[in-house]
């Protein structure tokens, strides 16, 4: 009896620290609170050599592989609404809310810097294997708000007035 007792204990502690281990490891993305369709689009990993919104804008050519790095926003409704798509600006530029003198109710929208604005915000389209803008709001799909920091990897596309887009493939919320 007294070891049937004590294999159980053991059983039970061995499946407990299986559960916290397998709970331990953490996936920077795993809080985001994407939906199940998103999680696809949801890198491990931060990538490496990602360039800024200004950088980019200035640099990057159509259909190029690109990854850019900035902050949701630049606008007062960054967000294309039933899409999978946002805008991001330039991680240089400092939102209204961390500057001391503004007291913007709106920090995303970059008004305090609306002259450089322009050329420090790009818009990010998360596309599916046709090319098409996923017909999920971004932050249903992906789990991102106002202000949050990502690195994003896709392909440049470019108007003929400079504006740069991102035709995403994947994303990585920094915390």
């Amino acid at each position: 009896m007294r070891s049937k007792h004590l294999y159980l204990v053991v059983c039970g502690l061995f499946f407990c620290s299986a559960v916290l281990v397998g709970c331990s490891k953490s996936d920077p993305n795993s809080g985001t609170g994407a939906s199940a369709a998103g999680s696809k689009f949801l890198l491990t990993a931060e990538p490496q050599n990602a360039k800024g919104i200004k950088e980019a804008r200035g640099s990057t050519q159509d259909a190029e592989e690109i990854t850019v790095v900035g902050r949701i926003g630049g606008d007062t409704d960054p967000w294309v609404k039933g899409q999978a798509a946002f805008l991001v600006v330039d991680t240089a530029l400092k939102p209204c809310n961390e500057k001391d003198d503004d007291a913007c109710t709106t920090p995303w929208d970059y008004c305090c810097d609306s002259d450089t604005l322009p050329d420090n915000k790009a818009m990010v389209k998360f596309v599916d294997a046709n090319g098409s803008t996923v017909a999920t709001d971004a932050r249903e799909l992906l789990g991102v708000k106002e202000l949050q920091t990502v690195v994003v990897q896709g392909k440049a596309k470019r108007d003929e007035s400079g504006n740069l887009t991102v035709l995403a493939t994947g994303i990585f919320v920094r915390n």
